[in-house]
């Protein structure tokens, strides 16, 4: 018998091409990691070291469904790639840190753009834009045996068929090992970490019944429905 007092809560597991699952068990968000993308924010990505957020591990979902959030007029769409690691620490050098990465998806930060930038003005946290549930959207997750590590290629997102964001991988600002290098100065990271690496220019609004796609070089695309 569980000693709980409440129903333990469900894992959040995702699954891995090839089979098996993904425990996750943190979730960083870098944010304005594209400096095309802090330009269109009003940013100047020369001025500014990295800054985290993050979601919860629950936000993560692999269904394919995004349902449009209360509370909010104006959903925006990041594409992203969500970094999975197999071990952590604190302090990981640089040139250590690509060896704690288990594999790669694609993912979607979607966001409350008018409650983060309400939350902005008055200097509070992102979470209420940023943390609605099923915000992140997240494909197959791919082993590094099988696809390699992402320092370069294409990113792109499509809404109905439409060309929304394109880059590369390598214009990241802060590139994967660098992240978890600096995340694990500040926190103990572990197996089942997530970190989404940030976006392209080219964020904008969806609506009920708009079907999003996303590619990336290696990991082949994912569609979202917004309803």
């Amino acid at each position: 018998m569980s000693d709980t007092v409440i129903d333990v809560p469900p894992a959040v597991m995702l699954p891995v091409a090839g089979g098996g699952l993904f425990p996750v068990r943190r979730v960083y968000c870098i944010g304005r990691n594209y400096a095309a993308h802090a330009i269109e924010m009003g940013h100047d990505p020369d001025k500014e070291p990295p800054f985290f957020f993050q979601k919860n591990p629950d936000n993560l979902d692999p269904t394919g469904d995004f349902p449009y959030p209360a509370k909010t007029s104006d959903v925006h769409h990041e594409a992203e790639v969500a970094v999975m690691l197999k071990s952590g620490g604190t302090n990981i050098p640089v040139g250590a840190a690509l060896d704690h990465v288990f594999g790669y998806a694609l993912a979607l930060d979607m966001t409350r753009r008018d409650l983060q930038g309400e939350a902005k003005k008055a200097g509070r946290p992102w979470e209420i834009g940023k943390a609605v549930e099923k915000s992140a959207p997240v494909g197959p997750v791919h082993p590094v045996e099988e696809v390699g590590h992402l320092a370069e290629g294409r990113i792109a997102l499509e809404v109905n068929g439409e060309l929304r964001q394109e880059g590369n991988l390598n214009q990241m600002i802060w590139k994967v090992d660098e992240m978890i290098a600096y995340l694990s100065e500040y926190f103990e990271l572990a197996g089942g970490d997530v970190i989404l690496s940030g976006t392209p220019s080219g964020v904008g609004p969806v609506h009920p019944g708009d079907v999003m796609k996303i590619e990336v070089d290696r990991l082949g695309s994912m569609t979202v429905k917004v309803s």
